[in-house]
């Protein structure tokens, strides 16, 4: 037998023993794990580096998490360790990590023509969090080109429109830093690598509002972006028809407007008479508007954090837990979590039965799991300040906005993230990662792949409540 006989023999092997000992979630976090080990070793690689730079393995590890999770968070100055190609580097990590493992990966095999086999749909479906396999590899495929075209074209413009409104002199900054502009707006990675994040561009109009607009690409959810691309080409041909939307976009769309304009309020009638003071009144609102959308996950600023009201940072910690849409770029409880837990308290008011809404009832399986991943998720926040507060000499404010950041992988911060202990950063680092894969999956982690039925159900008994 030949040595690549033997090789091919044995990474089969390895490969049945995983997929019939481990179950799909167990595989996906196992392969973000991996892509971790991975970034960190990029990282220390010499060719990445800013000549002299030297890094604690810590903070490394703490950057490579934050990273592969797409938030933003760092304990150390990017521009100060990292060259232009290390910001390339960052921004094919950010691929990875924002639109996910399997896609990127099944992107590849679909451009290679390679046969994508039942259990790869199975990790898709996981990676994914979609909840069947039909129409999967499809759904990859569309929304990758879009995501990747719409990092194409605005890099693009940014490179154009940086040129033109004199922002860099030369063309060899302005698409270098206009792809990244893009590519970090459309990923809500949120990294800063120029240690002004986009404060320089606070009166930009036009910029902010593109900003904005990708920001809500890269959060809104991909099968909803399937489902928009759909309607367009739908309305082109078949005019006058309806088209039905899938609830799930329905909510996902729902729950966008309504924390886009709820925020937007707030924060202007918090910071009107404050921050805003000295600034016009369309800028008191577009500047509303960004912070509405950003703070659910992008983490870009345009105004030092330390300038806003606690209450406003108490708002914008909220927005952070609450993040974006499943199946997205994004990060928190999810933004259709908390539109059904919502939606549960309504119906519970009117003491009605089911959860209806948009002419549907929404599963009861699924109203359980929003009120899972929403209370675990508050006491692990709740915890991890706790924690953060006994082990940091931070105001309890920043502490707080911290943990939101963290777990919500916006990467906003009071500036206390490379002061933190050796426990802080591993609790933080720890609120990415599940902030990441998400609470849902963190708890089926632990689930063995067979479980075992009872087949029976014990007596009913009321208790007392309230």
């Amino acid at each position: 037998m030949t040595y690549s006989r033997f090789l091919w023999r044995a990474q089969r092997k390895i490969r049945h023993y995983i997929m019939d000992h481990f179950s799909s979630i167990q595989i996906i976090v196992s392969y973000y794990i991996l892509m971790t080990v991975i970034s960190l070793f990029l990282f220390y690689l010499p060719v990445f580096r800013v000549p002299g730079s030297k890094v604690p393995f810590m903070d490394m590890l703490f950057m490579a998490i934050s990273t592969v999770s797409v938030t933003g968070l760092t304990t150390f100055d990017i521009h100060t360790v990292f060259n232009d190609r290390g910001i390339i580097l960052l921004e094919v990590l950010f691929q990875v990590g924002g639109l996910g493992i399997m896609m990127i990966s099944t992107a590849f095999f679909i451009l290679s023509k390679r046969r994508i086999t039942l259990k790869q749909r199975q990790l898709i479906m996981t990676d994914m969090n979609q909840p069947k396999l039909s129409g999967i590899v499809r759904l990859i495929r569309i929304t990758f080109s879009i995501i990747l075209w719409f990092q194409l074209l605005f890099g693009a413009f940014f490179s154009i429109y940086f040129h033109a409104a004199g922002y860099y002199d030369n063309w060899r900054d302005a698409i270098f830093y206009g792809f990244y502009q893009s590519i970090s707006a459309v990923t809500n990675s949120g990294f800063d690598v120029t240690g002004d994040s986009i404060i320089p561009f606070a009166n930009d109009y036009l910029f902010l509002i593109v900003i904005m607009f990708l920001i809500f690409i890269g959060g809104i959810g991909f099968p909803v972006l399937m489902e928009i691309r759909e309607w367009f080409f739908f309305k082109k041909k078949k005019r006058g028809l309806p088209f039905r939307f899938s609830l799930f976009s329905k909510l996902a769309l729902l729950s966008f407007v309504f924390l886009f304009i709820g925020g937007t309020a707030i924060i202007y009638l918090l910071e009107r008479n404050h921050l805003f003071t000295d600034m016009t009144e369309v800028n008191r609102w577009i500047t509303s508007m960004f912070y509405s959308i950003t703070t659910r996950n992008a983490g870009l600023q345009i105004n030092h954090l330390g300038d806003f009201q606690v209450t406003t940072l108490i708002i914008f910690s909220m927005l952070m837990f609450i993040g974006c849409s499943p199946s997205s770029v994004g990060g928190g409880v999810r933004t259709t979590t908390v539109m059904i837990l919502g939606l549960y308290l309504y119906a519970f008011i009117k003491s009605e039965d089911n959860v209806n809404v948009f002419g549907r009832r929404i599963d009861d399986d699924d109203v359980k799991k929003s009120v899972v991943v929403f209370m675990l998720s508050l006491l692990m926040c709740f915890f991890s300040v706790i924690l953060l507060s006994a082990t940091e000499e931070h105001s309890l404010i920043a502490i707080i906005v911290e943990v939101a950041s963290a777990f919500g992988t916006t990467g906003l911060s009071l500036g206390i993230t490379d002061d933190l202990s050796g426990i802080g950063k591993i609790m933080i680092s720890l609120l990415m990662f599940i902030g990441r894969i998400g609470m849902l999956y963190t708890l089926m982690l632990f689930i063995p792949k067979e479980t075992r039925d009872l087949g029976y159900e014990y007596p009913t008994e009321k208790i007392i409540i309230g």
